[in-house]
């Protein structure tokens, strides 16, 4: 079996076929018809139950960072204003795959117009290399409150985030781009069955009758190109961060100047865990079913928005009081 590139979201399917789908030919189709999970159709209702469960954790959990941000002005600072980037970013791509989820899970509505279909292939890789752009801001915001402690105000000033969450948004969206518009200019003649539970990019490309080479170079470039760049640039940033960490003359000082970076560290594995797992599987577990990399497609889109408002309020203290004052003295 061979092994399929993917824009992004890398391992999501293997090599899908069905029996009826070389009978039937369709000429650009205004609709595509999502599967959900092939092969586990009879436990649609039950695996609806953690999804649902997820998302519903991760919109009350980002919601509730953005508020706490937005009303205590002690945390208007560069830290906290790339966490409510996180937050949003978080909202926004759970809930681009997360509705349509459980209408196929609940009520088998599996049709998904065209356009719908691609407006949701861009929103779930834009805003997945967004959230990767965002922790490199994140590793660059600790590397200089820990490095260079007197000028970290000075350094990240309001206008300096703004640009640097300017360009974390232009970044996401110019990459994926080229993605978007070879997905919409490929003439769709096979099948207009797609056999995942959302529409991904290497996924619904692979139904076009044409040589479809282009957006797989793209795909698998864009995969690399982003993780590796990204991956680099926190790493170097972890390196100086450690370097000054353990030039600390006591061990309660390295012990409290690590503590503030565990935070952005956990939700860093909670993000690039998955994605690599996913890639090694797809890469060299060709026996695994088809349910498990579709699976593994849902959940480590669902995990982190869910994990990293959980990670930020058990480890920042911060936010841990604030939580606690804004619900048992204000109300919300």
């Amino acid at each position: 079996m061979q092994e399929t590139p993917f824009c992004l979201r890398v391992g999501h399917l293997l090599p899908y076929s069905m029996s009826d789908s070389n009978s039937t030919h369709f000429t650009n189709p205004s609709t595509f018809i999502l599967l959900g999970i092939p092969g586990l159709e009879a436990a649609h209702v039950w695996l609806s139950i953690p999804f649902c469960s997820m998302y519903t954790i991760a919109v009350l959990g980002n919601f509730t960072i953005l508020l706490i941000v937005k009303r205590e002005p002690s945390l208007h600072g560069p830290m906290y204003y790339f966490l409510c980037m996180l937050a949003v970013t978080d909202l926004v791509l759970s809930t681009s795959i997360l509705p349509k989820m459980l209408n196929i899970f609940w009520f088998n509505s599996r049709k998904i117009n065209f356009s719908a279909c691609l407006t949701q292939l861009y929103f779930i890789h834009c805003f997945s290399v967004m959230e990767s752009g965002i922790f490199v801001a994140m590793a660059f915001d600790r590397y200089v409150a820990i490095c260079h402690p007197l000028r970290h105000f000075t350094i990240l000033r309001n206008s300096v985030v703004a640009k640097i969450g300017l360009a974390v948004v232009l970044r996401g969206g110019m990459l994926v781009l080229p993605c978007l518009l070879l997905a919409r200019q490929w003439p769709y003649c096979r099948t207009n069955i797609i056999p995942h539970s959302y529409c991904e990019h290497m996924v619904m490309v692979k139904l076009a009758c044409a040589d479809i080479r282009i957006s797989s170079y793209y795909g698998l470039f864009l995969v690399f190109f982003v993780t590796g760049v990204d991956l680099f640039f926190i790493a170097m940033s972890y390196i100086q961060i450690l370097r000054a960490i353990f030039s600390l003359p006591t061990k309660d000082a390295r012990v409290k100047t690590l503590g503030t970076c565990s935070s952005h560290l956990g939700v860093i594995l909670a993000f690039y865990i998955p994605v690599l797992f996913s890639l090694l599987t797809h890469r060299f577990g060709q026996n695994v079913p088809l349910h498990f990399h579709i699976l593994m497609a849902n959940v480590y889109i669902l995990v982190p928005p869910m994990l990293n408002p959980i990670i930020y309020g058990v480890r920042t203290k911060e936010i841990q009081d604030r939580f606690l004052h804004l619900f048992t003295h204000k109300g919300i």
